[in-house]
Order: C-alpha cells, then structure tokens, then sequence
C-alpha cells in the first residue's frame, strides 16, 4: 500500500509514513474488504503546463528587471534604484520561483542558497547606501535566522525520537535568539538594551518549557502529536 499524501510505499502495519510521517488509519468498510489506502501507485500528473507557466513567470520577472535596468541607465546614467528592484527580483525568484522547477523540495540544498541571497541583498544595500551595518547586525541576524529555520525543518523532517523535547529547546533557543538581536542592534546603532527582547526571551521560554514537560506525559504528547504533527 502507498501513502494517500506523498505517495511513498508502505510496509505492511505501519503506523505512519517514513517520509512525511502521515498517520496510516485502515478503515474497514462494513461488508467490503476496502481500506483507506490503495494498492496502486499514485499516477504522476503531467509537468509540461507548469514547467510552462513558471517559464512564463521567469521571463516576465527578467523583462521587469531588465527593463528597470535600462530605465535607469537611459535617464540616470546610473543603476540608481534599479538595482535594488533588480536584486528583489531575482531573490524572489529563488525564494518562490526556483524550487518550482524541481519534483522535490530539498530543504537542506534550498534553504542554506536562500538565506546567501538574502545575505548578499543586504550587502548590497549596505555598500550601495555607505552604511556599516552588515557585519555587525544584518549578516550575524541572517545566518541566525538561517541556522534555527534549518535545524527546525530538519528536525521536523529527519527526526521522529524524542522529537517534541528537541523542538522545546528550540523554541527556547529563537527566545535568547531575540536577546541576541538586540544586543547585535546595540553595538550597532548604539540603542539601549533589553528593551523588547526580554519580553520575547519569556514568551518562547514559557512555550518551550511546556513542550518539554508535555513530552512526560503521554496523553499531552500525544495530543500535541495529533494536533500539530510533531
């Protein structure tokens, strides 16, 4: 039998799907021997309509950048803003556009190249601004931003075993994470700290501790389990 959300082949009694954890539920049809699950492969649909549409997506985008890029040249003799428009465009086509184009979205090869780009957008800004703020504050902000959407993907995706009390410590961890920023925007712009960040550090440290205790009681765990899919 196969999976009913992505397809993959089951074992025999399994209680839920290797690859996106879907719960299995066989239920017998009074007087049929039927189940919830088929016995057939799922038929992939074609791909060539919306391999089609996300071509006709990227031209469009090129064109309004491109011809953003011209604009500017012609009546500035400089980039001038077109290059932030330019580089918008092109990070949303990443972001948005660009996994499209693959069967499968691989978060571990997807997620690192986004958070570059979003990275190397702020530097521009920064250099195109005269600002000095991207190595103390926006790149440090950045690859934290990146590190805990990672590792909360991969937790979600990769691992089943104690998975509830992984994800308290990481709730737990985007609290501090905001203590963090405050302190990169205080030896940055010079402002004050713990202004908002510790009302933040006790929201998500309330939330990850009651997860982490949730995880000892069976029947809360397995209700968080049912309701949120961890």
């Amino acid at each position: 039998m196969y999976c009913i959300h992505c397809g993959v082949k089951l074992q025999e009694n399994s209680g839920e799907c290797p690859l996106c954890h879907t719960p299995v539920v066989n239920i017998p049809m009074p007087g049929r021997q039927e189940t919830a699950y088929s016995d057939r492969y799922p038929v992939r649909e074609s791909q060539s309509g919306k391999m089609i549409l996300l071509g006709l997506v990227t031209v469009i985008l090129a064109a309004t950048a491109l011809g953003c890029l011209i604009f500017c040249l012609k009546s500035r003799q400089d980039v001038a803003w077109s290059g932030y428009v330019a580089l918008g465009i092109a990070l949303a086509w990443i972001w948005f556009v660009l996994p499209q184009w693959f069967r499968r979205w691989r978060p571990m090869i997807f997620l690192p190249v986004d958070f570059a780009v979003v990275a190397g957008y702020l530097l521009y800004i920064c250099g195109k601004t005269g600002g000095d703020w991207f190595l103390s504050f926006a790149f440090p902000v950045t690859m934290m931003a990146g590190v805990l959407t990672i590792g909360g993907v991969a937790m979600m995706r990769y691992i089943v075993q104690g998975r509830l009390r992984l994800m308290s410590l990481l709730v737990i961890a985007i609290g501090l994470s905001f203590m963090l920023i405050e302190f990169f925007q205080h030896i940055t712009f010079g402002t004050p700290m713990f202004v908002w960040s510790l009302y933040c550090v006790t929201v998500f440290g309330l939330i990850g501790l009651f997860l982490f205790a949730a995880s000892f009681v069976p029947p809360l765990r397995a209700w968080i389990r049912r309701k949120f899919f961890f």
